[in-house]
């Protein structure tokens, strides 16, 4: 029989299956040999796996924008019409007198007392010749008041320009003089305001009693016949009292 053989045969086997064990299950003393790229084959071809990790993920394409209509040429608008303010209202002169106290209070032979009179103009007329004047009616008296040489009153004005004081007219009447006889004045124009000071002293051989003091303002240019709302477009009045020293 030929039994030996086999037994060789086995025996090489045996000796053989650790190695092969070893290589395939890998052994903690002897570390697996590095796993081997894939190479793409000769036909192109590779597996999914490194498809995936080779080629980066493409984005969505971007949507193709749709064409945008070309507008219309818009015709040119009309100009806008500002609408223009309304015309401020007319405004007429106005005239103004004021006293400390409001009101003048003189003594026979005394001191003066000052008053400002001021004028404001409005935009309905310039003034060439613009001109205050005074008037008083005259004064009852008091028994013993006998009426002397000298005029019974002094008014005079203060010159802006050089501060003296220079004398004024008053006139003493019952009657109002026309405004077509005085003469004088100086320019005023629209919406300006002028303001002069003034002052008025009794003399010591005036009469006593009260009575207002009229203040006008006069348009020297009038016409004769001019309404007189024209001819004296402004007037006030300041009460007035003149008594004895004692």
């Amino acid at each position: 029989m030929h039994v030996r053989p086999r037994l060789l045969i086995a025996s090489a086997v045996l000796a053989a299956l650790p190695a092969v064990l070893t290589a395939c299950s890998g052994h903690p003393d002897h570390p697996a040999a590095p796993a081997r790229s894939v190479s793409p084959s000769s036909s192109g071809s590779e597996s999914p796996a490194a498809s995936a990790s080779a080629t980066p993920a493409s984005s969505a394409p971007a949507p193709t924008p749709s064409p945008t209509a070309t507008p219309a040429a818009a015709s040119p608008a009309a100009p806008t019409k500002t609408p223009s303010a309304p015309p401020a209202p007319a405004t007429r002169l106005t005239l103004t007198a004021a006293a400390p106290g409001g009101a003048l209070r003189l003594v026979r032979g005394g001191a003066a007392q000052e008053f400002t009179v001021t004028v404001r103009n409005g935009n309905s007329q310039a003034y060439r010749h613009l001109l205050v004047a005074f008037q008083m009616e005259p004064l009852t008296g008091e028994p013993g008041d006998l009426p002397g040489p000298a005029a019974p009153f002094v008014l005079e004005r203060r010159d802006p320009a050089t501060g003296a004081w220079r004398a004024v007219d008053l006139r003493i009447a019952t009657d109002a003089k026309p405004a077509h006889l005085y003469t004088g004045g100086t320019a005023l124009a629209r919406d300006a305001v002028r303001t002069d000071r003034y002052r008025l002293r009794a003399t010591a051989t005036g009469p006593t009693g009260s009575s207002p003091l009229m203040v006008y303002a006069i348009d020297a240019d009038a016409a004769e016949g001019t309404s007189a709302d024209f001819e004296h477009p402004g007037h006030v009045s300041l009460p007035l009292t003149t008594r004895r020293l004692l």
